[in-house]
C-alpha cells in the first residue's frame, strides 16, 4: 500500500503560515503522486459555508462541516490536507474522535508575527473595530496541548515544516 487514509489539519493564527505550508507540502505529496485533497479554510467558506457568520456556534457548525467532509475523503484513502484557524481546542479533538486517522499540526507564530504577515489587512481591520470575533483580537484561540507536529514558522522555513509533516506520515504508516 503506497497510502492509507489521514486528515492533516493545520491549526494557528490567520497569518501563521498553515495556508503556505499546506501548498508545499502539496507539491511534495504530488510529486511522489500521493492521492491528496485540500479543504482550505478560507476556500471552504466561499463555497460550503457561505451562510455562516463567526459566532462560536457558527464557527463550530463550519469546522464539524469540513470535518465531515474530511472523514468521507479520509474513509476512502485520500490524504486530506485542512488549513483552517480551527480556534477551539474541544472541537479539534472532536475532529480527532470522528475522523480517527487524523494528524494535528500546529502552526505557531506569535501573535505580533501574524499582524506583520497580515497580507489581508484582517488584523489591521480588526484592531480597528471592523471586524468583530477576529481570532486572536476579540474572540479567543485555544493552542493545542498535544499536538503531533508543531511547525515554529517564525524559526524554521517552509521546507523544514514540509519536512516534519512528511516525517511523522512515514512514521505513522500513512505514506511508504
Amino acid at each position: 500500500m503506497k497510502q492509507r487514509g489521514v486528515t492533516v489539519w493545520f491549526t494557528g493564527f490567520s497569518g501563521a503560515g498553515k495556508t503556505t505550508i499546506t501548498n508545499a507540502l502539496v507539491e511534495e505529496l504530488k510529486n511522489q503522486q500521493f492521492d491528496i485533497e485540500v479543504l482550505d479554510g478560507d476556500i471552504i467558506r466561499e463555497n460550503l459555508t457561505k451562510d455562516l457568520g463567526f459566532s462560536k456556534e457558527d464557527r463550530d457548525t463550519n469546522i464539524r462541516r469540513i470535518g465531515f467532509v474530511a472523514q468521507l475523503l479520509t474513509r476512502h484513502g485520500v490524504i486530506v490536507l485542512v488549513p483552517v484557524i480551527s480556534p477551539y481546542r474541544a472541537l479539534r479533538e472532536e475532529m480527532r474522535k470522528k475522523i480517527g486517522d487524523f494528524v494535528e499540526v500546529f502552526v505557531n507564530a506569535p501573535l505580533a508575527v501574524c499582524e506583520d504577515r497580515d497580507v489581508k489587512g484582517l488584523y489591521k481591520k480588526a484592531r480597528a473595530g471592523e471586524i468583530k470575533q477576529f481570532t486572536g483580537i476579540d474572540d479567543p484561540y485555544e493552542p493545542p496541548l498535544n499536538p503531533d507536529i508543531e511547525c515554529r514558522t517564525d524559526k524554521e522555513d517552509v521546507a523544514e515544516c514540509v519536512a516534519k509533516v512528511m516525517n511523522k506520515l512515514q512514521e505513522l504508516g500513512y505514506i511508504a
